[in-house]
């Protein structure tokens, strides 16, 4: 696996030997960061949520996002996702906190520009954790949400004040893309 843009273009990341981490593709990355291009100019805080080996955070790092905080509850992935950031040269622009997803909406307090989901497939709390998120104040009234999840799995088309945007489909991956609700 590998950066496709940015500052780290072409740099490989060190994956986590671990059956319940499914790499986002290259592919899949790349369609992401263009769909995001494509809506929005700047990035300058970013969470990963279910980082696995940081990829996606680490992406937006290296393509100008300012800050990124990653959240893993496997302590493997999080001494990965410390191993790239090093190897890039992009550890003083980020943290990772090791715990579970739920555990770090109760403690995370900045907001964000632009939040990644990537959770394993078989996770059947993902509907529920993406409106934990639109409950939370992680959210701000531009950010965007990127969930990565099977198609066979569909989400909904709102949560609580985010809204589908945008969707596309990679094989069995589906990215959905949702944007908090400008407040009335």
């Amino acid at each position: 696996m590998r950066i496709t843009g940015g500052i780290a273009k072409g740099q490989q990341l060190k994956l986590p030997r671990n059956r319940l981490v499914r790499a986002t593709t290259d592919r899949v990355r790349e369609a992401i960061f263009s769909i995001l291009a494509s809506l929005t100019s700047h990035l300058s805080r970013g969470l990963d949520l279910y980082a696995g080996s940081g990829a996606l955070g680490i992406e937006a790092l290296s393509r100008d996002t300012g800050w990124v905080d990653f959240v893993d509850q496997e302590p493997r992935c999080c001494a990965i996702i410390k191993q790239n950031l090093e190897k890039v040269g992009l550890s003083q622009k980020a943290h990772v906190y090791c715990c579970g997803v739920a555990k770090a909406f109760t403690f995370l307090r900045d907001k964000y520009d632009v939040i990644f989901m990537d959770p394993p497939y078989s996770d059947p709390s993902i509907n529920g954790m993406v409106t934990q998120l639109a409950n939370s104040q992680l959210l701000s009234g531009k950010s965007l949400v990127v969930v990565s999840h099977a198609f066979r799995s569909p989400l909904h088309h709102t949560y609580d004040g985010l809204s589908l945007i945008k969707e596309r489909r990679y094989g069995d991956t589906c990215i959905s893309i949702y944007q908090k609700e400008a407040n009335p």
